[in-house]
């Protein structure tokens, strides 16, 4: 027993030593092998280039000039002190390596918890200079062995200089100088206790410990802070006194001023980029400074259309008043051009993202809805205002006065003329006679492009987003929150014959070597039958040929689409809309003033969709046309399903009298003892008051011209009587 256990001990010996061995031959190979390359020739490549759709056309780029490296003995002890007490308490003393760290964090991988770093400062700057940001083995071996190399080739100044000039710090400054002017404006000389310990404490995510990003931001800063000076006291940089004082309060973060190569849209263009690029799962070290290659799905041309219709279509010296349109491509989801509203300097809002309340462009969504269920385009429903839900509860009322002060009458009118019209009272009744028709008209707007209500969510960032967005009796009317880029793809849905897409202004993504991270995959569904489609399209199509959109027909050629208002909480008209579309291209236009809820009466005038958006969006739409081929849409089928709900069968006309003969003259008849002369028709429940020419329900200071009678809605309306608006005026 004694003799085999001294030989399991000598062959354990001699393999432990063998071990050793080869380790330290490895270790020198290694060491001679890995060279310190030049910092400056790799840090040039981290620059992110941003392009338009054709892949070289540059858009714009990320962290761009936004450095500044200055020597040590110009940044403040407060910031030096403040980075080694959070970061690496051992730097003045280590040989660039933490071994008691790495074998912790090598424990706790093993183990199969998350992945830990066991980085000092002069890892994380060789890391950063020198070495990609994966995390594996054989990157940490090199990232060591170059520590150890760089720290007998440069002293602790010179290692600390160098990190504290090129250490991401977030919001696409690297450097301590860019930093300091970037969270507080002032050079990094100028850097007080507390903003000191606000820079070393971002460094460990600048994502999360950016105050900008939101209140759990700042806790989560605050908590991170109160650990740096806690630090410091502990390494003597301060006393304990001192880190309490300046644990009472963050310093104040002063708002500063963007820079120029945001400028325009173009800020509003990198911003949306830039988030839709953390969505795919980069971070901001990648983007601001990763060398990554973008292209996108916009297009220079189109951007510059957008931008130059509103231009020439908004009314001037309306200093309050946001203009926002966007233009998705059918059948794919790709966003081609927007316009955010006024120069990014001057506001880093984007309207396009941030939407208002669609109002009547909203019912596009409910006559799908409405077909798919077995109602047709010239089943009938109740004109008249205001309507009375089967509960008695009231519910909307029309656009203008009325002869009672409640809204215009327009009897019982077809689907069709109530597109046409936008007559809310007759949505509200087919949502009523849907089975589950909120639900079922939420359900087709979600299927068709517009995203869901994420209660949780905040901010104006609305591309994902649709804020109050639920099943309600009056959801046709569109008083949600939603994007002119998801309105726009929502009707690109119909344009594209029932096919949805999502939106997407991603194309791809490469690393700085060509390697490919991402790319999209156009993933169509079809939500709607193409006969569906068609029918939804032919009554958007009339809405501009005969209806509120008549200011659409200077396109030139087939245009579909539909107006909209929608009021606040004072019922003041608060936003104004056009969307519609060609075969080729769904654009929405958006007018809003203010915070985006404030009234456009008296501001905006005329404040209806059918003048300022409509004009706006054939501006937009002329240009993006020009040169393309003039396309048809498909023609109208009719579908006639079985509808969930009777009573809303087609106005019929009362057959003519039956013809009788005149008596001869030469020979007259017998005068009879009783004559039975034929029954007069009775006259129907559903029979139409006598015809006017309806003046536009959108633009009553426009009146649109009336088209011939659609041969399958021979409904007819009641005129209206004032321009005064409901809570929908269409």
């Amino acid at each position: 027993m004694k003799r085999r256990l001294k030989k399991t001990l000598k062959w354990t010996s001699v393999s432990g030593l063998v071990l050793v061995l080869v380790g330290a031959i490895s270790f020198v190979v290694l060491y001679n092998m890995i060279e310190v390359p030049d910092p400056n020739a790799d840090f040039q490549t981290q620059t992110t280039y941003v392009y338009y759709d054709d892949g070289k056309t540059e858009l714009g780029r990320y962290a761009q000039q936004n450095r500044n490296s200055i020597p040590l003995k110009e940044m403040p002890g407060t910031i030096k002190e403040a980075v080694v007490a959070a970061e690496n308490q051992s730097f003045w003393t280590d040989k660039g390596i933490d071994p008691k760290g790495i074998l912790r964090a090598a424990f706790s991988n093993a183990s199969g918890n998350a992945r830990q770093g066991a980085s000092t400062i002069t890892q994380q700057y060789v890391k950063i200079l020198y070495l990609s940001q994966e995390r594996s083995y054989t990157r940490k071996v090199k990232e060591a062995i170059m520590s150890l190399k760089l720290q007998r080739q440069q002293s602790k100044e010179e290692i600390l200089e160098g990190y504290l000039n090129t250490i991401y710090f977030g919001r696409g400054a690297y450097g301590i100088d860019a930093a300091a002017k970037t969270f507080f404006g002032v050079p990094a000389k100028k850097l007080t206790l507390r903003q000191s310990a606000v820079l070393a404490s971002v460094i460990n995510n600048p994502t999360r410990f950016d105050p900008a990003n939101g209140k759990s931001n700042r806790r989560d800063l605050k908590g991170r802070y109160d650990y740096v000076l806690s630090s410091m006291a502990k390494t003597g940089a301060i006393s304990a006194n001192k880190a309490d004082r300046a644990a009472r309060r963050l310093p104040n973060f002063p708002e500063i001023k963007s820079e120029q190569t945001y400028a325009g849209q173009k800020g509003h263009m990198l911003e949306l980029i830039k988030k839709e690029l953390v969505r795919l799962g980069f971070d901001e070290q990648q983007i601001n400074g990763g060398g990554l290659r973008v292209t996108t799905t916009l297009d220079q041309q189109a951007m510059r259309d957008a931008e130059e219709g509103v231009n020439e279509a908004r009314p001037a010296d309306r200093p309050e008043l946001h203009v926002a349109s966007a233009s998705v491509e059918p059948g794919t989801g790709a966003l081609r051009s927007f316009y955010g509203g006024q120069d990014y300097l001057k506001s880093q809002i984007n309207w396009a993202v941030a939407g208002g309340q669609p109002g009547s462009t909203f019912k596009a969504f409910a006559v799908a809805a409405g077909i798919k269920q077995g109602f047709s385009l010239k089943d009938t429903f109740e004109g008249d205002s205001p309507f009375y839900y089967e509960s008695g509860v009231k519910g909307p009322r029309n656009e203008g006065v009325g002869p009672d002060g409640q809204g215009n009458d327009y009897g019982t009118v077809s689907l069709l003329t109530a597109t046409e019209e936008s007559i809310n009272t007759a949505f509200a009744d087919l949502t009523e006679s849907m089975d589950n028709g909120p639900e079922a008209i939420l359900d087709m707007s979600q299927k068709m492009g517009i995203p869901r209500w994420k209660r949780n969510a905040g901010g104006l960032d609305h591309l994902h987003n649709s804020p109050g967005l639920e099943a309600n009796m009056g959801i046709a009317l569109g008083s949600a929150t939603v994007s002119p880029i998801n309105m726009a793809n929502g009707y690109a849905t119909i344009a594209n014959g029932g096919e949805a897409a999502p939106v997407y202004v991603i194309e791809k993504v490469e690393d700085q070597d060509g390697k490919q991270l991402y790319r999209h995959k156009v993933h169509t569904e079809r939500v709607l039958d193409e006969d569906v489609a068609a029918d939804v399209s032919y009554s958007l199509q009339q809405v501009v040929t005969t209806g509120t959109g008549a200011n659409a027909q200077s396109l030139g050629r087939p245009a579909a689409g539909k107006t909209g208002t929608a009021t606040n909480g004072d019922d003041e008209v608060s936003s104004s809309w056009f969307v519609g579309y060609t075969p080729q291209m769904s654009t929405a236009v958006m007018y809003v003033r203010g915070r985006g809820n404030e009234s456009l009466e008296g501001y905006l005038e005329p404040f209806y969709g059918a003048t300022y958006p409509t004009q706006t969006w054939t501006a937009i739409m002329s240009r993006l046309m020009d040169g393309l081929e003039v396309e048809d849409f498909p023609e109208p089928v009719f579908v006639d399903g079985e509808a969930p709900d009777e009573g809303h069968a087609p106005y019929t006309p009362p057959p003519p009298p039956p013809k009788t003969k005149k008596p001869e003259t030469k020979k007259p008849e017998p005068k009879p003892t009783k004559t039975e002369e034929p029954e007069k028709p009775k006259p129907s429940k559903t029979t139409p008051p006598p015809t006017e020419d309806p003046s536009t329900s959108d633009s009553p200071s426009n009146p649109i011209p009336t088209g011939p009678s659609e041969p399958t809605d021979s409904t007819t309306t009641k005129p209206k009587s004032s321009p005064k608006p409901a809570s929908d005026g269409g």
